[in-house]
């Protein structure tokens, strides 16, 4: 390659110039500084060394040197190494130079850009309200329902239609279960000091418990502080995430749990210096993608028996510590990412 576009390397922006081969040829000082890598060690090696080459990504590049011109992907993630990036990224060809591209990297709006914003919350906070209005409106006649059926079985003393009463009360037991589920993040949060890791660790080995063949990774940051939050309502938060994970992997692949720090973040529609940000990714085959806008919707579920309460409830249980989660997925590859403000 011979023609390197003038005035990359006094951008402040992230940029990398590929060959036909996809080949990195140039890296300039803000590219070196975002990946974490000089440009002795990039130059000469192909993208996917440095960076993921995801199916969005791919598409994009490809879009690009079909029409000839530049593509902008809005919040795409990009792994690099350990650390999962949400970037503006533009791709556009390179003149005079057949199959080659320059790609650029911009921050995600100076903030990580999560779910989606007021809409989103807004939109979770009335789903949260109906849904407990809901549950209590079902509780009252469901505990007589219960109670008929039990009063029922001793009148019967044994015969052989106890076997529907039993039916009655164990199916208002289960509907008394669930209404519980929902009406869990009722509960105010115990602030107090919570460590991450020791939440992380305690979710894993129930994970563990209840899928014995699960290979489950562990990649954490230790110099993630304490947060303020209740230990035991994000247990249940991340434990409802990891839980769909071993589900959808039927018991077999591999969990990996992550702790990063992320900086500038905005969070609830406020801006915070500092964020935990907690991966929890699967290799599993993903969710469908007429379904990923919809997942943290009650009653929603992959699964033939799943309740589609687990994802809600965990929402809810994030955005009462001010937090939110962010969710990406294609085939061979799902990662939740719980953002919770470091105060």
């Amino acid at each position: 390659m011979n023609r390197i576009p003038p005035g990359i390397d006094i951008l402040a922006t992230a940029v990398l110039v590929l060959d036909e081969q996809r080949v990195i040829r140039h890296i300039n000082p803000a590219a070196e500084n975002m990946f974490s890598i000089s440009s002795y060690h990039a130059i000469g090696r192909p993208l996917g060394t440095l960076i993921k080459e995801r199916t969005e990504l791919v598409r994009a590049m490809e879009a690009a040197l079909q029409e000839g011109v530049s593509f902008t992907e809005h919040h795409m993630l990009i792994e690099s190494g350990d650390h999962s990036l949400i970037l503006n990224l533009t791709i556009s060809p390179l003149e005079d130079e057949a199959g080659a591209l320059v790609l650029e990297f911009h921050s995600a709006g100076g903030s990580v850009k999560i779910a989606r914003d007021e809409q989103a919350m807004a939109q979770a906070q009335t789903v949260q309200l109906l849904l407990k209005q809901l549950a209590h409106e079902i509780r009252n006649p469901l505990g007589g329902i219960r109670g008929a059926a039990q009063l029922l079985e001793a009148e019967l003393n044994g015969a052989d239609l106890s076997e529907y009463t039993q039916v009655i009360i164990q199916e208002t037991n289960r509907l008394q279960s669930l209404l519980d589920r929902w009406l869990t993040p009722a509960k105010r949060p115990e602030i107090r000091p919570v460590n991450l890791h020791e939440v992380l660790e305690r979710v894993r080995n129930l994970l563990q418990a209840e899928f014995p063949r699960l290979d489950i990774e562990r990649d954490y940051d230790i110099s993630v502080p304490n947060i303020q939050g209740d230990q035991e309502q994000l247990i249940q938060a991340v434990l409802n995430i990891a839980r769909n994970a071993g589900q959808a992997l039927n018991g077999e692949g591999t969990v990996r749990f992550a702790t990063r720090i992320s900086r500038q973040v905005t969070l609830a529609m406020k801006r915070w210096k500092l964020a935990a940000r907690i991966d929890i990714t699967d290799d599993g085959p993903g969710i469908p993608e007429d379904m990923q806008d919809k997942v943290f919707f009650p009653l929603v579920s992959g699964r033939e028996n799943g309740s589609g309460v687990g994802l809600t409830l965990a929402q809810s249980l994030v955005q009462r510590h001010e937090g939110t989660i962010h969710m990406v997925s294609e085939p061979g590859f799902t990662c939740f990412s719980i953002y919770l403000p470091i105060k």
